[in-house]
């Protein structure tokens, strides 16, 4: 295909590996494979007739979502395989490789200056998201190609907009095995052990992918200290998913699909600590060998059904369901010894909803697409703690404990809908605009209709510029909502600081993005995209006590503004990429959730502008791959950032830190036997210790280290 065809289908912000896609809704589908000659055309017409119809309708998925005016960053398979860890790369750290995207600990990615605000789809439908926490509900085996939309967002995407992580599963590809998968297993330092099956395939009509994986290590949670081995840090993590379609006919098929996860993991130890309360006839306990520990468990299922009516149509109806809960178990004498409070806190929270997603061709210029999502919860906050009495200055009054219940349910309706249409102006022009409604109704009840337009022109066969403009609505997520009682821990040492206001505020924005892509030559690509956002009733979130559980609060106001630059360079057997992004998040006036702050944190903040714990002025991401003939292959990748934020009111910052990962491979061929591969993976190559927290800054419950040097060796095994 001659490259500036190639451009003209996916000419793209350059993100690592691949390339980041300033798609275009006009691009058209592959056509279907042709018909394959055969002399027993019995046999072969039902085969031919079920691989055009699934392609068509893997066309027509694509259709439903345009990307017209965002930015894309797209990885497929072979981009994953390519990162030190491969297909065992934990999904945060694949995204980390896109611009604009800083880690935090436990797990935690923040998009141009988002605490989180990360909606999560795969195939298309949108997953519910899981409580808070620090395992990784979803896994990078399974996917076929991950991609992260940020920007300003067509209409159709709405609620959590930071970014858009859109995972396709191996089964939206044309797989003419009937089975097929892979085996791994990896063990490392830290006791790393790592299992994992695959299986997919095609059969007639029936196309499925199944995934599961065990992992265990002795570095579940970031350690507290910057020793090599952390205290009391085990994790066992247990995930599956699995989805399973079927052709009704050439025009329509069923989709099922699920996820489970059970994770859990050991709550780390700092040594040397002093105890700060004591319990009568009970000796202080060594803070080395404290017991508090942490459960997360996560599972959706989703139907769908998908039909075309004609050439003008195409449609997607999806029924969810999602589980979720998170239990922080204390440690029952040292909690309450070392904080004055030993909680033992479970939340739960269950949805149910439908997504429903129309694209209509009126006419060569117009595309019209609309949708409805409506999701109904039920949530529970139990909290059973035991605490010490306290006087009025908060001072331990008795050395017997109080038991304390704090106990809170909600339930809430989020629904919305959208209407948009992408008209093409000419060739090299394309205008997406369109309009959306959401309503929520939780601890607060609110609405708001968001308008949307974006602009993409093709300047020249090497150059593409686009702006856009969104208004955002964004409901506090009912998971997060922190129902604590202010009374009912009056007069104990877990007394709060302040009176609070917990109805948390939807969160509404502005936010204006531009940028252009040229590419050089047909190895060369660079981008650049700037974006600014104005926000009233700044949603974020804190760790506010020893579980790690996050909950969400408001500052009144909100900016957040930066700048992305990316390159990146392919050749046959060979890639290199390198990122950088530099941001700015500042607000003031906390105005729910003030409970969690003391008193003269509350003052600051109401008369500055403070940054928020995440800003991180700078980050970096670059790495390399080279792959030989002879089925060696070498690479690596850096990550670098400036500190987030830390002190009071985060008026510091951390230092900044560089780390390094590498991996070298070899790919067996065993003939019949199918392919076998060996790889060698080296994270945090030079060994350097850096802090990602200090346990300082708004909404920062503990300090954390970067992971030090971890070797790995992994064996994978395809059928």
């Amino acid at each position: 295909m001659p490259p500036l065809r190639v451009l003209a289908l996916s000419l793209s912000l350059a993100y690592p590996l691949l390339h980041a896609q300033q798609a275009r809704a006009d691009d058209a589908p592959a056509p279907s494979p042709a018909p394959a000659a055969s002399a027993a055309a019995g046999n072969e017409l039902p085969t031919v007739q079920v691989h055009g119809a699934r392609s068509r309708l893997d066309a027509a998925r694509n259709g439903l979502s345009p990307d017209t005016g965002s930015t894309i960053y797209k990885f497929d398979k072979a981009d994953i395989a390519r990162l030190p860890q491969g297909d065992d790369t934990p999904l945060n750290q694949v995204l980390l490789q896109a611009p604009g995207v800083v880690q935090d600990s436990y797990g935690g990615l923040h998009v141009r200056g988002d605490h989180a605000n990360l909606q999560y789809r795969i195939n298309g439908v949108v997953i519910p998201e899981a409580i808070s926490g620090f395992g990784q509900t979803l896994e990078t085996r399974f996917a076929n190609s991950i991609s992260l939309l940020t920007g300003a967002l067509p209409a159709q995407y709405g609620y959590r907009t930071a970014g858009i992580v859109d995972i396709q599963t191996l089964g939206v590809d044309e797989n003419d095995k009937p089975f097929a998968g892979s085996v791994g297993v990896t063990v490392g330092t830290q006791r790393q052990r790592e299992t994992d099956l695959t299986l997919h395939g095609t059969q007639g009509r029936l196309s499925y992918e199944f995934s599961g994986s065990y992992l265990g290590n002795n570095l579940g949670i970031e350690n507290p200290t910057a020793t090599r081995n952390a205290l009391h840090d085990q994790t066992h993590q247990g995930k599956g998913f699995g989805v399973v379609s079927y052709l009704l006919d050439d025009d329509s098929r069923v989709t099922a699909m699920f996820g489970v996860t059970d994770n859990r993991f050991q709550i780390p130890n700092s040594p040397g600590q002093s105890t700060s309360f004591n319990i009568d006839g009970t000796p202080d306990k060594d803070s080395s060998t404290l017991d508090a520990r942490q459960r997360e468990r996560n599972r959706f299922a989703v139907v769908s059904y998908q039909s075309v009516i004609g050439d003008k149509a195409d449609y997607q109806v999806s029924l969810f369901h999602r589980f979720t809960d998170v239990h922080y178990t204390p440690d029952p004498v040292g909690d309450l010894q070392y904080l004055g409070v030993a909680a033992d806190i479970l939340r739960r929270n269950e949805a149910n909803g439908v997504q429903a997603d129309l694209t209509y061709r009126l006419d060569g210029a117009h595309t019209l697409r609309s949708g409805l999502f409506a999701q109904r919860e039920h949530a529970a906050a139990l909290n059973n703690a035991l605490v010490f009495p306290a006087d009025a200055d908060g001072n331990q009054s008795s050395g017997t404990p109080l038991a304390v219940q704090d106990n809170a349910r909600i339930s809430g309706q989020l629904w919305g809908l959208y209407l948009q249409d992408e008209w093409k102006l000419d060739r090299a022009l394309t205008l997406n605009y369109g309009v959306r409604y959401d309503s929520v109704n939780t601890v607060t009840r609110e609405h708001q209709w968001s308008p949307r337009i974006g602009l993409v022109w093709d300047a020249t066969p090497a150059l593409r510029v686009h702006a856009g403009y969104a208004r955002y609505f964004t409901p506090p997520p009912t998971e997060k909502i922190d129902t604590t009682s202010v009374a009912a821990f009056a007069g104990t040492t877990n007394a709060l600081p302040s009176d609070a206001n917990t109805a948390v505020r939807s969160e509404r924005s502005n936010y204006y993005d531009a940028g252009l892509v040229y590419q050089v030559n047909t190895h060369l690509t660079l981008g650049l995209d700037g974006y600014y956002r104005s926000l009233s009733h700044l949603q974020d979130e804190g760790q506010f006590g020893n579980a790690l559980i996050y909950s969400a609060f408001n500052y009144a106001q909100g900016r957040i503004y930066g700048l992305d630059l990316s390159a990146n360079y392919r050749e046959r057997n060979w890639s290199m990429y390198a990122n950088l992004g530099t941001v700015k998040a500042r607000a003031r006036q906390v105005e729910t959730g003030q409970f969690n702050f003391d008193q003269d944190e509350l003052d600051f903040i109401a008369n500055h502008w403070v940054h928020l714990d995440h800003e991180q002025k700078l980050s970096a991401s670059a790495g390399f791959n080279v792959r030989m003939d002879d089925g060696y292959a070498v690479g690596a990748s850096a990550l670098y950032g400036s500190g987030l934020r830390n002190g009071f009111a985060n008026t510091t910052h951390l230092p900044s830190y560089t780390s390094v990962n590498a991996d070298v491979s070899k790919r067996f061929d065993l003939g019949g036997a199918g392919p076998l591969e060996a790889r060698l993976s080296l994270l945090n190559v030079f060994d350097r210790v850096y802090q990602l927290r200090d346990g300082s800054g708004i909404g920062v419950g503990a300090p954390q280290f970067g992971q030090r040097r971890t070797v790995y060796l992994s064996l994978t095994k395809e059928f």
